[in-house]
């Protein structure tokens, strides 16, 4: 690892019902540049400095009831690390947690945070263009 923090925040992805429709209207709003490769499954836009927002379809989809919790907000964070195995081991140690069924593989994976957010780590080479 590098002199820079553990995790290097790179994305933040909403739950929807449609990733292309939400993703307009955020592109609409913002004019930010939609991401190469988004489609109904999961869209992107890029923000200035790199950041990006992601749209990720959901089946079932219910809209979060503000300000009432019983359906809460609905997104993840992504962060950008130097090594997938190393910072996992750093971040379990600091009390993440492993989701029941593990999601990722080689270059990318989910922790839960120890409130049970979930969140996925990934290397520079993986983050979405």
């Amino acid at each position: 690892m590098d002199d820079r923090s553990l995790m290097t925040l790179c994305a933040v992805t909403l739950d929807c019902p449609n990733a292309l429709a939400l993703a307009a209207f955020y592109q609409q709003a913002t004019g930010l540049a939609t991401a190469e490769g988004s489609g109904e499954e999961f869209a992107g836009l890029r923000a200035p400095g790199g950041l990006f927002i992601g749209f990720q379809r959901v089946k079932n989809y219910r809209p979060p009831e503000w300000p009432d919790q019983v359906v809460p907000q609905q997104l993840h964070l992504d962060f950008e690390v130097d090594d997938l195995d190393a910072a996992e081991k750093i971040l379990l140690r600091m009390g993440a947690t492993k989701p029941q069924v593990p999601s990722g593989g080689e270059s990318w994976r989910v922790l839960l945070d120890p409130a049970g957010h979930p969140f996925c780590l990934t290397t520079s080479k993986t983050v979405r263009n």
